[in-house]
């Protein structure tokens, strides 16, 4: 019976140990990955004193709060400011959580900046996230 009792034991310890291991590859598995895929420039340009940099300060700092609260993390936008509107889009991969959805968007938004500075319209697309701005109303 003792023998019987061991082999119980060695069962259900190698049962948990699965199970924790599983349980850290999800955990592993959702991590989020802002490896860049592809970034994008308009050839347009503004000054730093047009108020398109205003509209665009406004577009980029909305998308950035605001995709992730959105339900299926994807939210379009436009400046409030008539003189010089930017559209804006930005969405992440729904298997992150909010605040590595955050964390993709402020990679790919510092990508995005430091590649394309003084652009009308640029694109970042890392692995688990995508923004975007134009001068002009698109749909991506």
């Amino acid at each position: 019976m003792e023998g019987h009792n061991i082999k119980m034991g060695i069962s259900s310890e190698i049962a948990a140990a699965t199970i924790v291991l599983l349980c850290l590859w999800s955990v592993a598995d959702s991590v989020v990955n802002t490896n860049i895929t592809t970034i994008l420039c308009n050839v347009g340009g503004y000054t730093s004193g047009d108020p398109f940099a205003v509209s665009l300060s406004y577009v980029v700092g909305e998308l950035e709060r605001e995709t992730p609260t959105q339900k299926n993390y994807d939210y379009y936008n436009i400046s409030p400011y008539p003189n010089a509107f930017a559209y804006g889009h930005a969405a992440c991969n729904l298997n992150l959580t909010t605040s590595d959805c955050k964390t993709c968007l402020a990679v790919a938004k510092t990508a995005m900046f430091n590649t394309c500075p003084n652009r009308i319209g640029a694109r970042s697309v890392l692995h688990d996230c995508t923004i975007r701005y134009e001068q002009y109303p698109f749909d991506d």
